[in-house]
């Protein structure tokens, strides 16, 4: 939360709250709308992750019809081999931060900076819904892990 003015309306997550009596967060329908679509957005990505990384094993079985004849062939297959590796790594990461995302929405702290603590802008997590960070954050993020590099 970004802050409560004295009538106790503040922003949370991009849209307005409103703080009962009792220190309970009551969301407007606006924000309640973009959650559930952001939910959804994930639920798909999660779905549709799991469908590549199921393919990506089934390609990496062994079969009979796929006897090496030469070289050649053997250098194709191994750089395929190398492409499908990097595929299913990319996947399996990106499958990792979908459920992270879905279990920060199911806790309540879905869409909270994990640096500093602020709201992700509503535009950020529709286009990158797991996002981690805000986009200074993430920005800083970057820099530091490319002089480490």
């Amino acid at each position: 939360m970004t802050g409560v003015n004295p009538h106790g309306i503040g922003q949370l997550k991009n849209g307005p709250i409103v703080i009962d009596h009792h220190r309970r967060f009551t969301m407007n329908i606006d924000t309640q709308t973009h959650l559930t679509k952001l939910r959804d957005l994930l639920v798909y990505r999660l779905h549709d992750l799991e469908s590549d990384v199921r393919a990506d094993e089934l390609a990496r079985r062994p079969s009979a019809e796929h006897d090496v004849t030469d070289l050649k062939e053997e250098a194709q297959r191994h750089t395929q081999d190398g492409v499908l590796d990097a595929e299913e790594r990319r996947d399996v990461e990106e499958l990792q931060q979908v459920r992270a995302a879905l279990a920060r929405l199911d806790a309540g702290t879905y869409g909270d900076c994990e640096d500093c603590g602020e709201a992700i802008a509503l535009q950020r997590l529709l286009v990158e819904p797991a996002a981690l960070r805000c986009a200074s954050c993430q920005s800083a993020f970057e820099r530091a892990s490319a002089r480490i590099r």
